[in-house]
């Protein structure tokens, strides 16, 4: 893998690999983006960089607030609606 340092759009370096290099180090680039590492994929004659591998960032996990639709809607029932508890209960 190449070690050639570039500034990133976040001010920080990254490690830059040709298409074919990343090609060929698939699995190890997928390896080191997973321990939190950017690597700039570079392509053309110039070698510019056209893509950035970027770890996901972690997902918040939050509590889900229970009741929150309550009071919200009603449900209303016609006069002729007649269900029994062993219907309603599927027994």
């Amino acid at each position: 893998m190449s070690r050639k340092p570039y500034l990133c759009i976040k001010q920080h370096l990254m490690k830059i690999m040709s298409v074919g290099e990343f090609k060929t180090h698939f699995s190890q680039a997928l390896k080191s983006v997973q321990a939190g590492e950017e690597i700039g994929i570079s392509f053309g004659k110039n070698k510019q960089v056209v893509a950035c591998l970027v770890p996901k960032p972690a997902e918040k996990k939050s509590k889900r607030k229970i009741g929150i639709l309550e009071g919200k809607g009603k449900v209303k029932f016609g006069p002729d609606f007649k269900m029994t508890a062993e219907e309603l209960l599927g027994l």
